[in-house]
């Protein structure tokens, strides 16, 4: 086990600020999404983007596939879609008289599963072992997604007509949800200066290797985080299942997620150790999809309800 020095910091430091430069030039005004991004990336989950057409969503993706030179997948979801279509499916050579398995478009370090809430339950539900486990199985087969991995999701929160909610197991499996919204109007003249006549991410540069993501999610692993931190996660996730206000609270695949995604902002941070102020800057980003209001499945409502939790909620020692 490597431990976790001061010139790894200083390293994973590096990488992620030069990936986050790099974005940044292609996404005006975005830097909280690309910052979380990069800490979802940096922790071995996923994102969920939701929010209305053209803001960006596709756009962040792919620039975060290029930053770390990865491969980049787009998934287009529609309710025609077959889970092989997704995963792969074994077909048949002529030549070698043998079955040979197709790798569908879910094998990439970064795949964009575009509307995904347009899909039927049986294709999303595709993408659940890959999330959780890394791997995909065909036909008795168990196929390793290639590392790093990360899905990134989208679905439009305004047109319904068409869609299938995601279940509330599936929105587990995603580390964090967001929102980007609509730019502010320097940021969208900014983009009528450089997107129009040129695409932004063809001079977007790969800043890292893959195996330094990889390796950097290795030692992010051991960063400290002491008994009375992960207490307090703990009684995060317990009031969410207790409020009144609350008919599904945080799962304990959520405290894993957010203890995950504070370390690896503890380490951009400079620190080889977790602060509740860490828990406290990424609380309501990774519980809110996981949140069911009694008042309906609202995502402000959700993200609301999570941030009362998040004041009621004390820190020990404070």
């Amino acid at each position: 086990m490597t431990a976790l020095g001061s010139e790894h910091i200083t390293h994973i430091q590096s990488i992620a600020q030069q990936a986050r430069t790099a974005m940044n030039k292609v996404l005006d005004g975005k830097d909280h999404a690309v910052r979380t991004a990069l800490l979802t990336l940096f922790s071995g989950g996923h994102l969920l983007l939701e929010d209305v057409p053209g803001v960006g969503k596709t756009l962040l993706a792919k620039a975060l596939g290029r930053a770390v030179g990865g491969s980049v997948r787009r998934v287009q979801f529609t309710p025609d879609l077959l889970p092989s279509d997704v995963v792969g499916v074994n077909m048949f050579n002529q030549e070698k008289q043998a079955f040979e398995f197709r790798p569908g478009p879910v094998f990439a370090n970064v795949v964009i599963a575009d509307e995904i809430n347009r899909a039927s339950p049986k294709t999303q539900s595709a993408m659940l072992e890959c999330m959780a486990e890394n791997q995909v199985s065909v036909d008795g087969t168990t196929y390793r997604m290639p590392q790093p991995f990360m899905v990134v999701a989208t679905q439009n929160p305004v047109d319904m007509e068409g869609t299938y909610a995601l279940p509330e197991a599936q929105r587990d499996r995603f580390t964090a949800r967001i929102s980007l919204g609509y730019p502010s109007a320097e940021a969208e003249a900014a983009m009528l200066d450089h997107h129009v006549e040129s695409d932004p991410l063809a001079s977007t540069p790969a800043v890292t290797t893959l195996q330094e993501v990889t390796h950097a999610r290795d030692l992010i692993r051991h960063v400290e985080a002491t008994r009375e931190l992960r207490d307090y996660i703990v009684a995060l996730m317990d009031a969410t299942r207790k409020d009144p206000s609350i008919a599904l609270g945080a799962s304990p695949r959520a405290g894993v997620h957010l203890l995950r995604t504070s370390k690896v902002l503890a380490v951009l941070a400079g620190r080889a150790y977790v602060t509740p102020d860490d828990v406290q800057q990424l609380a309501v980003d990774v519980l809110s999809h996981r949140i069911v209001p009694r008042e309906g499945d609202d995502p402000q409502l959700a993200a609301s309800l999570a941030a009362d939790v998040l004041r009621r909620v004390p820190v020990a020692g404070r």
